[in-house]
């Protein structure tokens, strides 16, 4: 009997290393910033030939959208399967862990079957008081600048700039009194003097490594860039587009009867130089910022072929998914906005292409709608993994019967929202329309205030039209009321209390403990320090948010001084008192 049972045991080990084996690997590939200005959707001023004839493998989304368009909620989104009204975090400084204490990511799911998950660059965003996850990952990530400059003139002398600053988690409290850095940089130098250069780099690197470990699967996730911005590319790719070619957005004016609070002005833009608002007006410079766009898309797009030539040279191609994700969108100069943060067609239309040998319909094109928080399921499912379920809220649906036959309809709308001061913006996009539901949550929808937008009569979301068609409005605000009604996690008490002088040299001590980089309460303007409720001067504490070496939850770094004298510093369950 115990030896039927060893057996037994070994058979099973072996079938499961077995699937292992023939399990395809993955390669993520997440563009920061791209909108789907790609030649392969129809933009013929786009250079993007790699990206291009990913698409010829593949099938690509005509109508994807971002669950909300910003960085840190986005990643979280693709990462989680879970949609910000799940998860109740809207803003770039609040990890998502906050959220969800126990989620598993889609690549903690693939490492629990057997996968070897990498991330090279930026996957889960890093800066704003926010930090890595590293759960998530077999090897710890590798991250690489956002915001770089090599010429010094373009970084004040090379002092550290305002963006630089909130990128690397660096003096958030004091960001309005850094330099700003250039909105751009023309310097005539190698592919590898950015970090996207770098990026591919390393990617081939890892692929040669996956190549000589056939017996386990790779999960390897690239964080590219650009076009964020700063526009900064080699001058190679600024010289390939025609500054003259560019078509300025013909509509720069908010919506006709929109809230006036629905537009956004200034923000990121402006911590760049030279911008300004009254400058952004100027025909010259959204020439020069559209040219920058263009570039960076182009460079990056250049990187992403260098890594596509090494998985065909490799043969690994044929057992590969690739998928190709850009974040979310980016105004361009449209309703007079630039950047993302709203919750119109330019902000939230993405670019989504899947390429699954075997499996997905080559060189087609899909009008179905998706949305970012489906590509966790379809990937599990093209892995030949069961459907994951939590414990998180998995709010997205495999797209693999779309990857089969493109015309399937599996959907009939996309969910996305973002938030205005104490207002969330709850929208669905439907082939025709743009429903945009705006209240305070939990408040009762007879409050809320509604935008509706006529994209086949209305492609430029000119006139919000929800006060003249009453009953479209009533039909789409039911199906949003589908939708559970969103979440918010209380924003935390982060930082260092009554630390005055002391706070700089806790902080870096808190980063330095294998944690990660420190939360901060600057991340929203407000001051590193600020006194407890209930902690006397006798007993005062230091407390930065990090992630304990080898949990996944949240933890204090805690260091309570008594009698003048600081005690070591010790990890306390982050039970601590919140703030709005």
């Amino acid at each position: 009997m115990k030896h039927f049972l060893w057996l037994l045991s070994v058979l099973v080990l072996a079938a499961s290393s077995l699937r292992a084996q023939d399990r395809p690997n993955v390669l993520l590939i997440l563009v920061d910033d791209l909108k789907p200005v790609i030649g392969c959707y129809g933009d013929p001023l786009a250079i993007t030939p790699n990206i291009d004839r990913l698409a010829a493998r593949g099938v690509r989304f005509e109508r994807a959208y971002c669950n909300q368009a910003v960085c840190a909620p986005s990643r979280n989104n693709l990462l989680l399967g879970t949609r910000s009204t799940s998860l109740g975090i809207y803003s770039l400084g609040q990890n998502f862990r906050l959220g969800a204490p126990d989620a598993v990511t889609m690549p903690q799911y693939f490492m629990r079957h057997n996968y070897r998950t990498e991330a090279i660059g930026k996957v889960l965003h890093t800066g704003h008081g926010n930090h890595d996850d590293l759960a998530s990952w077999s090897t710890p990530p590798l991250h690489e600048k956002v915001v770089e400059y090599l010429l010094p003139e373009n970084s004040a002398g090379g002092k550290l700039t305002r963006e630089e600053a909130f990128f690397t988690n660096r003096t958030l409290d004091r960001i309005q009194s850094l330099p700003r850095g250039s909105a751009w940089e023309v310097a005539d130098v190698e592919d590898n003097a950015y970090a996207d250069g770098r990026i591919a780099e390393e990617a081939i690197r890892r692929l040669r490594a996956a190549k000589r470990r056939p017996e386990q699967p790779l999960f390897l996730a690239l964080g590219f860039v650009k076009p964020h911005l700063p526009f900064t590319a080699p001058k190679k790719y600024w010289d390939m587009h025609d500054p003259n070619a560019f078509q300025l957005a013909s509509d720069q004016h908010h919506p006709e009867g929109a809230p006036s609070y629905a537009g956004k002005r200034g923000g990121e833009m402006v911590n760049y130089a030279p911008l300004t608002l009254d400058n952004l007006k100027g025909e010259e410079m959204q020439r020069q910022l559209i040219h920058g766009y263009y570039a960076a898309a182009t460079f990056t797009d250049t990187q992403i072929g260098k890594v596509l030539d090494e998985l065909d040279r490799l043969e690994l191609s044929k057992n590969t998914v690739i998928v190709l994700w850009g974040d979310h969108g980016w105004h361009l100069g449209d309703h007079g906005y630039w950047t993302k943060h709203t919750n119109y067609e330019q902000a939230n239309r993405i670019p989504i292409i899947i390429a699954a040998p075997g499996v997905a319909a080559a060189g087609r094109a899909t009008l179905q709608l998706a949305e970012t928080v489906d590509i966790y399921p379809t990937l599990a499912e093209l892995a030949g993994l069961p459907t994951p379920d939590g414990p998180q809220s998995i709010d997205g649906m495999s797209l693999v019967p779309v990857l089969r036959d493109p015309s399937r309809k599996i959907r009939d709308h996309a969910y996305h929202c973002y938030p205005r001061g104490d207002r969330l913006g709850r929208a669905i996009r439907t082939e025709q329309y743009r429903l945009v539901e705006w209240k305070k949550i939990s408040d009762p929808v007879e409050s809320a205030d509604y935008e509706l937008y006529d994209y086949i009569n209305d492609p430029g979301e000119k006139r919000n039209v929800a006060a003249e068609r009453p009953k479209v409005v009533s039909q789409l605000a039911s199906v949003l009321a589908r939708h559970p009604e969103a979440k918010r996690v209380r924003r935390r008490r982060w930082a260092f209390e009554h630390l005055g002088n002391r706070a700089e040299p806790a902080q870096r001590a808190c980063a330095g403990l294998e944690a990660c980089a420190v939360a901060q309460r600057s991340a929203k303007g407000l001051p590193l320090t600020r006194r407890a409720n209930g902690i006397g001067a006798a007993n005062q504490t230091a407390r930065g948010f990090c992630r304990r070496p080898g949990t996944a939850m949240p933890y204090f770094l805690r260091r309570r001084r008594r009698a003048g004298n600081f005690m070591p510093w010790a990890w306390t369950p982050d039970t601590g008192s919140e703030v709005p």
